[in-house]
């Protein structure tokens, strides 16, 4: 790829990633305002239209490895996983 192709390419990558961004913006927006109604409406599911939507309560559990850690590192150092990765990434001069 040429000098020229090459910043051409980088330069849309970079607007892509702009307009990207601010379509995840608006969608979080938009999000957040269908669930606001929900509450408002105390509904966890609806049909709006063509559309089932749902904003549930749910529990998860995670593994803490931070507090793991902490309370005892030998065995968390036993088990701990290094990968060697890429990143990249572009940079506006």
């Amino acid at each position: 790829m040429l000098s020229k192709e090459l910043e051409a390419t980088v330069a849309e990558i970079k607007e892509l990633e702009s307009q990207q961004a601010e379509l995840a913006d608006r969608l979080e927006e938009l999000k957040d305002a269908v669930k606001a109604e929900m509450v408002k409406l105390s509904v966890e599911k609806m049909l709006v239209g063509n559309f089932k939507v749902s904003y549930t309560k749910y529990s998860t559990s995670r593994f803490d490895s931070k507090k793991f850690k902490a309370d005892d590192e030998e065995t968390y150092n036993k088990y701990v996983k290094t990968s060697e990765v890429r990143r990249f990434a572009i940079t506006r001069l």
